[in-house]
């Protein structure tokens, strides 16, 4: 008899580690408060960049996203194998520009230790780099430039995602409001806000920003907040800019549907997710230092999704001891569209009682007291 798996969160988290555990034969339901993707997963810029994001060093954090990424390539080829739909995945390579003789320094010794880790770091300034990127501001020093960094097109990542599940046979409920957890201890035992009941073998908690409400349900603190993280794009002629780029204020991401993504402005407002003035000042101040073309063009859309911060900026991994049939996989901050390959395999291979991937250590849910 196939073993009875519930997800609570239909975020990317929640149907890549339904799509992997579909294909390992569970009998697999998501439950999701309103829409699957319609929080962080949704408004996400979709960066596939360990190497930029990660700078300081290599921790077990930076593993989990590093294999993350090398893990893409087959995972969103079977992604779309199944779902029958296609999405953008663009291996573009990045570029982490800097404007100072400082921070040329603090690329190289980033560089020293990456290469150690594989990566094909390579500093480029002068001509070349603005023959990589022609309208890149003329007073950016040095870029650190990454061929291996992607990027995906998140929204349709995750209905792709949602779609593959669901043809493999996943059960997917939307709409629930509310759900509680009424009985974890042996079984599992879930209710819906309208008396909708849920039972199942397992309990694979995805929730996202929202993980904390289960603090007092398993006794455990569960230090993961809401941060606001405001996006907005703008539209430009295709390949006008044809990298990610980064720099120490945010980042741009091209579109294959002819827009530029800029994000993101961070800010604490709870569960908050209107798009303020203020945040998006934060972005447009600057972006014109990066592109100067900017300057005169407008945003024609602007976002906000709370992305779950943890304590400590590990995401929560794991089973908790004292009932191991209840697996976490959530805070994942603003990286859950990386790490979702990566996350769906750990946990699918927790449940077969293989074993652990060596950087879960860090990510015990059990670890705050």
């Amino acid at each position: 008899m196939q073993e009875r798996v519930l997800i609570l969160g239909g975020g990317v988290i929640g149907l890549a580690t339904a799509f992997e555990l579909s294909r390992r034969n569970y009998n697999v339901t998501v439950l999701e408060k309103t829409t699957c993707g319609g929080q962080a997963s949704g408004a996400a810029a979709g960066m596939l960049a360990p190497f930029s994001e990660i700078g300081e060093d290599p921790d077990d954090f930076f593993k989990l996203c590093l294999d993350s990424l090398r893990l893409y390539n087959k995972w969103q080829a079977d992604v779309k194998k199944i779902s029958q739909m296609n999405f953008e995945y663009a291996q573009s390579g990045s570029l982490h520009a800097v404007y100072h003789d400082a921070d040329v320094l603090a690329l190289e010794t980033r560089q020293s230790w990456q290469r150690e880790w594989g990566a094909e770091a390579e500093l480029i300034s002068g001509e070349r780099l603005w023959k990589m990127e022609p309208l890149l501001a003329k007073d950016v020093k040095a870029a650190m430039y990454y061929p291996e960094e992607s990027h995906v097109f998140a929204p349709d990542y995750v209905k792709a995602l949602e779609a593959a599940c669901r043809i493999n046979g996943v059960v997917i409920v939307e709409q629930l409001e509310q759900v509680t957890v009424t009985d974890w201890a042996n079984s599992i035992t879930v209710k819906a806000k309208e008396g909708q009941e849920f039972s199942g073998d397992r309990l694979i908690v995805c929730s996202g920003a929202w993980s904390g409400e289960l603090e007092e349900t398993f006794g455990i603190r569960i230090p993961v907040y809401p941060i606001r993280g405001q996006i907005c794009a703008y539209e430009i002629p295709m390949n006008q800019v044809k990298h990610i780029v980064y720099t120490s204020q945010g980042y741009l991401v091209p579109k294959a549907n002819g827009t530029l993504v800029n994000g993101a402005s961070e800010d604490i407002a709870g569960f908050k997710t209107d798009v303020t003035e203020k945040g998006i000042a934060r972005l447009t101040n600057w972006n014109k230092h990066v592109f100067p073309f900017l300057e005169k063009e407008t945003p024609f859309h602007t976002w906000a999704g709370l992305r779950p911060a943890t304590q400590d900026g590990f995401p929560l991994i794991g089973k908790i001891e004292e009932a191991p049939h209840v697996v976490f996989a959530t805070g994942h901050y603003r990286n859950g569209i990386l790490l979702s390959p990566i996350t769906a395999v750990a946990i699918a291979d927790l449940l077969d009682e293989k074993q652990p991937y060596q950087p879960l250590q860090s990510c015990k849910p059990e670890r705050f007291i």
